[in-house]
């Protein structure tokens, strides 16, 4: 007579499965993240690269340069037409608070500051600033 042994899954096996479960639901929560939160910061970081783009040929040319918001977009008062982007990447970004900023041609500029919002989602909203002499820079609105 032969006797047959239960066999289960081995600590290993479980291990495994339980890995692959955590991984798939990571995958599954960082695709699911906020689409308005990415939009917004990459409006900012965007922002705050033409900026700084803006200070740089401010400095360079000597010319005084504004930053502006407007209607569907914004303007760099100063520089040659079409020099930077004016529109925003999201058509719902707006501007909360004063729109204007100095850009130069100083080399310190004083502390500045822009909020960006989308009014779908208020609750979200990121400040781009600079203290004047570090470039500007992002992170959450106060």
């Amino acid at each position: 007579m032969t006797l047959r042994r239960a066999r289960g899954f081995t600590l290993l096996e479980l291990l495994v499965v339980v890995s692959i479960m955590a991984l798939a639901t990571a995958g599954v929560g960082l695709a699911l993240r906020d689409g308005s939160q990415q939009s917004l910061e990459r409006e900012g970081e965007r922002l705050a690269a033409l900026l700084e783009s803006a200070r740089a040929q401010s400095r360079a040319s000597g010319v005084l340069v504004r930053w502006r918001a407007v209607e569907g977009g914004f303007r760099f008062d100063g520089l040659r037409a079409g020099t930077l982007p004016t529109q925003w990447l999201d058509n719902s970004t707006r501007v909360r608070g004063p729109g204007s900023l100095v850009l130069g041609p100083e080399p310190l500029i004083g502390p500045q500051q822009v909020i960006l919002v989308q009014p779908q989602h208020p609750e979200h909203a990121l400040r781009v600033a600079t203290d004047g002499l570090r470039p500007f820079t992002t992170g959450p609105a106060p």
